[in-house]
This record gives structure tokens, C-alpha cells and sequence, in this order.
């Protein structure tokens, strides 16, 4: 918020937002393209994934019921999981991972296609683009 609004007034601003989500506050307004690239693009990216878990389900022979139920069913609960634990995610992940096992397996082709690189690399891109709209429509309007 800028300097001039009081202590009261965020606290509304928040109790609203909060109707529809969690709120945070960041430091610097520059910030803000850094949250547009991971909260407001990021539930395309978490459909994409989804979308990409159900694909595979198919060519791996399940039917498209199943496929659909699996991807949503797995991306649901995970989420439900790491947002009710007080466990960081990467140790959730490795909780899961079994030495030698299958999801080991998959997370091995995961790291040679250097996925996380690859998610950062599209929420900087969706950052970058944050920063060019927000420029040319006036930060400051």
C-alpha cells in the first residue's frame, strides 16, 4: 500500500481480498510482477500440468474418465497436503520417493529435462511481460 493509507484501511482492503483468497503484502510495488507471474498466471500452469498428467494417463491406456479423475484427484490431494503440512514441499517430495522406486524414476526424467529451470524460466518470461504491460498502461495512472 502506498505511504498514505492508514493501518485501518489496509485491514479492509484485506478482510475484502480475503472474501476470495489469501492475501500477502509485499515490500515493493515492483514485486507485484513477480506475484502476477506466479499467483495470477499460475493456475494456467497448473492446468497445463494437469492437462499434461491426463494426456499421459491416455497413452498409457486409461480411459479418459479415469485419466481426468487421476490428474485432478493427485494435483488435489499433493495441494491439500503441502498446504495443511507445516513439512516444506521438497521434503514432502522426497517423503514420497522411494529410492529405486517408480516415482524416483519419473522424477529422474523430470531432472534431466531440467523442469524447475523450465518453470522458471516461464515465470520470469510472464514477469518480463508484467513489467512491459505494466509500463505501457502507466504504473503510476
Amino acid at each position: 500500500a502506498m505511504e498514505n493509507v492508514s493501518v485501518e484501511q489496509r485491514k479492509m482492503a484485506e478482510n475484502i481480498l480475503a472474501a476470495v483468497g489469501k492475501t500477502l503484502w509485499v515490500d515493493d510495488e515492483k514485486a507485484l510482477d513477480a506475484v502476477t507471474a506466479i499467483s495470477g498466471s499460475g493456475p494456467a500452469y497448473v492446468f497445463y500440468m494437469i492437462e499434461a498428467l491426463e494426456e499421459a494417463a491416455l497413452k498409457l491406456g486409461l480411459s479418459p474418465e479415469n485419466a481426468r479423475i487421476l490428474a485432478l484427484e493427485t494435483f488435489a490431494g499433493a495441494s491439500k497436503l503441502a498446504s495443511q503440512s507445516k513439512t516444506d514441499v521438497k521434503t514432502l517430495r522426497a517423503q514420497v520417493t522411494s529410492k529405486g522406486g517408480t516415482t524416483e524414476q519419473g522424477i529422474l526424467v523430470m531432472e534431466s529435462a531440467n523442469i524447475k529451470e523450465i518453470l522458471y524460466k516461464t515465470a520470469k518470461a510472464a514477469a518480463e511481460k508484467s513489467v512491459i504491460l505494466g509500463d505501457a498502461l502507466g504504473r503510476d495512472a
